[in-house]
């Protein structure tokens, strides 16, 4: 079995079911899947899929600094919008909040998202130390 490190903060939404916000196992970070919640006051974010990915980028970041990373240690996301007419609007947040970061993405469209929301991302990184 390996060894496993569970991450949590105050400053990303807290798991509302049975799960962790990440897990840190053999050297590499998993997430939970962001959305657009407001950490803490729990409520959804407001307005377009711009204003929800800000959002949810900062929660995943909030999970890659407790873990002790960055964007840069990022080497898989996971996107998952509503509507795909939104990706643009999403890419160009994605390209600002991660910068030099080029991490492998997928992107897909679901039915459906927790609460209503619009989008949803989950990432993968490397942990050093």
């Amino acid at each position: 079995m390996a060894a496993t490190r569970v991450i949590k903060t105050e400053h990303a939404p807290g798991a509302v079911g049975h799960y962790s916000q990440g897990i840190v196992a053999n050297g590499f970070l998993f997430t939970a899947g962001q959305v657009a919640l407001d950490p803490v006051t729990g409520t959804v974010i407001t307005g377009d899929v711009a204003a929800q990915a800000e959002q949810v980028l900062k929660n995943v970041g909030a999970i890659l600094t407790a873990a002790g990373a960055t964007w840069g240690d990022v080497v898989k996301t996971t996107v998952y919008l509503t509507n795909m007419a939104d990706f643009a609007a999403f890419n160009e947040v994605y390209a600002r909040v991660l910068g030099a970061a080029h991490p492998a993405r997928s992107t897909v469209a679901v039915a459906g998202l927790p609460r209503g929301v619009m989008i949803e991302i989950d990432a993968v990184a490397v942990v050093r130390g």
